[in-house]
């Protein structure tokens, strides 16, 4: 296997992580600094993860009946989940092309790991997701909503036939729900078995590594077992507790997005390209001829963006463009039009 790789971005616009490209305004980032200044440093984590637990559950409009847990970044939350449920031959199932760190947390674990392709036009294939789940009877099931490569939501019927036909976890991934046209959490009670997870790395918050899990208390609590104590330090809350208190910069942020990639869309298929629609800050498109040499000639003209066309059978051809501003995203379709 190969280790997680960050690509170099020194000197290039960096359209490869779906980062949010906005800072804090400079009052708010004096503000957090002096916020950041006067944490305890030299203590344990302690009631602040507590407070940080009550604002996200606010937040988020949490169920009643439900638990919070913390987790540094969904990646951590990901590779718990793993351990949690790690009993010999136990098995994790996704939808593929997906988001990486579902197989390599059950390889880590040493979980097996099915992986149900997509259609050709990256929708869930029920038939073939329900036969996996028959003949697999798995662990948990992931499902990233939306999904990463392909920034789609998947049909909700053919979502509650999966959660009702699988025989242990449903995880529920909302990485990308600021840019979302709806949620699972308003579902999510309806059914014991099923998790939902976010994180603030698509707020606006990537630096800052903070994800977050929300599930039927008793079941939140079994997992909570295999946490490592601390996990999340003082200053990643401190951080996430001044977003949440201003939401609304982050929130507009968002709103901006999605503006710019609704205008994205149809640039993209202006130039001739095969786009998918998108409800994340990423759009995934087909260009014609070698990727690799498209994303290179992006490179050259000092865009990076992520090549996904070997990730998987179904992605050939296939860059993943993350939603920047409205300059960034000009910047970016000049490159991809000169490079084509």
């Amino acid at each position: 296997m190969h280790a997680y790789a960050v690509q170099d971005a020194s000197g290039l616009l960096k359209m490869d992580a779906m980062e949010n490209p906005y800072r804090l305004p400079a009052a708010l980032q004096a503000q957090l600094g002096q916020r950041l200044g006067a944490v305890e440093l030299n203590r344990y984590p302690g009631s602040r993860l507590d407070a940080l637990r009550q604002a996200l559950a606010r937040h988020a409009q949490m169920p009643e009946g439900f638990g919070l847990m913390l987790g540094n970044g969904s990646d951590e939350l990901i590779s718990l989940l793993a351990m949690a449920c790690d009993r010999p031959g136990a098995t994790i199932l996704a939808p593929v092309p997906g988001f990486v760190m579902y197989a390599m947390s059950a390889q880590l674990q040493g979980l097996n790991f099915v992986g149900v392709p997509l259609t050709a036009d990256f929708e869930l294939d029920e038939a073939a997701m329900l036969a996996a789940i028959e003949q697999h009877q798995p662990a948990i099931v992931f499902l990233a909503y939306p999904n990463n490569p392909t920034a789609n939501l998947w049909d909700d019927t053919v979502v509650e036939r999966i959660v009702a036909a699988a025989p242990g976890l449903v995880v529920m991934d909302e990485a990308y729900q600021p840019f979302a046209s709806r949620s699972y959490i308003d579902r999510v009670a309806r059914h014991g078995h099923v998790l939902l997870m976010r994180t603030l790395s698509k707020f606006g918050l990537a630096g800052v590594r903070l994800g977050y899990m929300m599930g039927p208390s008793a079941l939140m609590a079994e997992i909570d077992k295999v946490r490592p104590p601390y996990n999340v330090s003082v200053l990643n809350a401190e951080c996430a507790l001044f977003a949440l208190e201003h939401a609304e910069v982050f929130d507009a942020q968002a709103a901006d997005l999605r503006a710019q990639r609704d205008a994205l869309l149809p640039a993209l298929r202006a130039l001739g390209l095969k786009v998918w629609n998108s409800d994340a800050n990423m759009v995934l498109v087909r260009v014609p001829g070698e990727a690799q040499a498209v994303f290179e000639g992006m490179k050259a003209r000092g865009v990076l963006v992520k090549n996904v066309s070997k990730m998987h059978p179904l992605l050939a051809n296939c860059l993943r463009l993350t939603v920047g501003s409205a300059d960034d995203n000009a910047q970016m379709l000049r490159a991809l039009q000169q490079s084509l």
